[in-house]
């Protein structure tokens, strides 16, 4: 008798289901309570209509997972004007099969509104980007230890530069608005939006208390008021992509040794549009390093694709699309690939929509999920 082959042809036809848990950090002055863990479905891209787990925090506006997904560390940006008015980031751990979420620690950031954290080489240490809105103390970069359970230390290095002032609303003072590391995990930028510069260090573990020094040369200077936000690497760390809030452009820079950023191309994500429409926010690479995406907030509310030039790094624009809702401030793509997420913060809605990842495209919205000041999504995956 022939062997069946009907079990050949049903996994030949159907994907393989990716199985996931989507984190959702917020803004607490409304409904939000802090953290949220639901079940996600990359099949029909739908959130659960409830979640798995609430984790009770303070304004958790940025997360930050390790590498091996067990350890969770959240910005807590408080400031003047809430509740609690002192900067915190706060530690969780998360289990490997349920991923429960445990607190293991917090400490003071040592600055206000902290609001982007990213990892050390290595994740002994993490660094906190303080805002700070109000000028007196101004933004600041803090360096925090973390120990082999997952616990923060006390805050071992901070840093600290001049503003512009170009913009004499929102550039009186230094606003560190986030910090990467390059793929080589030596080479550190801290984009700061009140100096219009891109400062440039260099990290060395085994100085437990100045890990960081400055590079030489220790800056980027950008156009005046474009206001630094955030900062992307091709794998190869040869480019380097910077989004300006202010200006709401993407700059295309070459990776140069020492970690120089050298200018090779500027895009206008908003061009001869009114200074409303302008208000550049997340931005990221697709996993094959093919496309990227830019969010341009304000009046505008977009979702900007542009391919990637293989060799030049450079952009060209290929969609443009409404994110159907108000200050896009994050997004992110599921596991599988076929799914963006976007973090609406102020219509208080993450909305999913269709991606191709062989194009690069947008697609239709699949659903349109309530939760209140959405502000991070980033996913956990199943072992």
């Amino acid at each position: 008798m022939k062997k069946s082959i009907l079990p050949m042809i049903i996994a030949s036809t159907f994907s393989v289901v990716v199985h996931a848990d989507l984190l959702v950090g917020t803004y607490t002055a409304g409904t939000s309570q802090g953290v949220y863990r639901y079940a996600f479905d990359s099949h029909t891209g739908q959130i659960a209509a409830q979640p798995e787990q609430v984790v009770k925090t303070e304004n958790p506006s940025w997360l930050t997972l390790s590498h091996d997904q067990k350890h969770l560390f959240v910005v807590n940006e408080n400031g003047p004007g809430q509740a609690d008015v002192i900067g915190r980031v706060s530690s969780f751990s998360v289990a490997p099969k349920t991923h429960d979420i445990t607190p293991i620690n917090q400490v003071e950031s040592k600055g206000e509104e902290p609001t982007h954290s990213s990892l050390a080489k290595g994740e002994g240490y993490l660094f906190v980007s303080n805002y700070a809105v109000h000028p007196d103390p101004g933004g600041r970069l803090s360096v925090l230890p973390i120990n082999a359970k997952g616990e923060l230390g006390e805050v071992v290095q901070q840093e600290q530069h001049e503003a512009s002032k170009v913009n004499p609303e929102r550039q009186a003072s230094s606003h560190v608005h986030s910090v990467y590391v390059a793929p080589n995990g030596r080479d550190v930028y801290l984009n700061d939006l009140g100096a219009d510069r891109v400062f440039l260090y260099h990290f060395d573990p085994k100085n437990t208390q100045h890990p960081l020094t400055a590079s030489t040369p220790p800056e980027v200077i950008l156009a005046p008021g474009s206001g630094p936000r955030h900062i992307v690497f091709s794998k190869d760390g040869m480019h380097a992509y910077l989004v300006t809030e202010m200006a709401a452009q993407v700059t295309v820079f070459d990776a140069q040794k020492g970690g120089f950023l050298k200018q090779r191309q500027v895009v206008d994500l908003a061009a001869g549009k009114a200074p409303e429409a302008k208000g550049g926010g997340a931005i990221h690479l697709s996993a094959d390093g093919k496309f990227l995406y830019v969010s341009n907030r304000a009046t505008s509310n977009e979702m900007l694709v542009y391919s990637v030039a293989p060799k030049s790094g450079e952009l060209k624009e290929i969609q443009r699309r409404s994110v159907e809702g108000v200050e896009p401030r994050e997004f992110t793509f599921d596991p599988s690939g076929k799914f963006m997420l976007i973090a609406n913060q102020k219509s208080n809605q993450i909305v999913v929509v269709r991606h191709d990842a062989k194009t690069g495209l947008l697609g239709e919205t699949v659903q349109k999920f309530d939760i209140s000041m959405p502000s991070d999504v980033k996913f956990l995956t199943l072992k």
